[in-house]
């Protein structure tokens, strides 16, 4: 199970993809919407986990579970 963040590069302007606890960006993409897609990918294949999403300031806005992870809050999470 592995969690993924999806943030925007303030230098090149692309989405990246970035497993939790790494260095180095899993994958790159041009739209927010791929690099959500992709990371969702990466965390189904390993297991299940969490897909955060940063706001272009940093801060998480907007966290998705991926199957087969337990969503801790299911009855909140009404948007996916």
């Amino acid at each position: 199970m592995a969690n993924y963040h999806v943030s925007k590069d303030k230098d090149t302007g692309v989405w990246r993809v970035t497993k939790e606890g790494a260095e180095r960006a899993s994958d790159f993409k041009r739209t927010q919407s791929a690099a959500d897609k992709r990371a969702k990918q990466l965390a189904a294949s390993s297991g299940g986990g969490e897909v955060r999403i940063h706001s272009l300031r940093g801060p998480i806005r907007d966290s998705d579970t991926v199957p087969p992870a337990n969503d801790p809050n299911p009855p909140k999470d009404r948007r996916h």
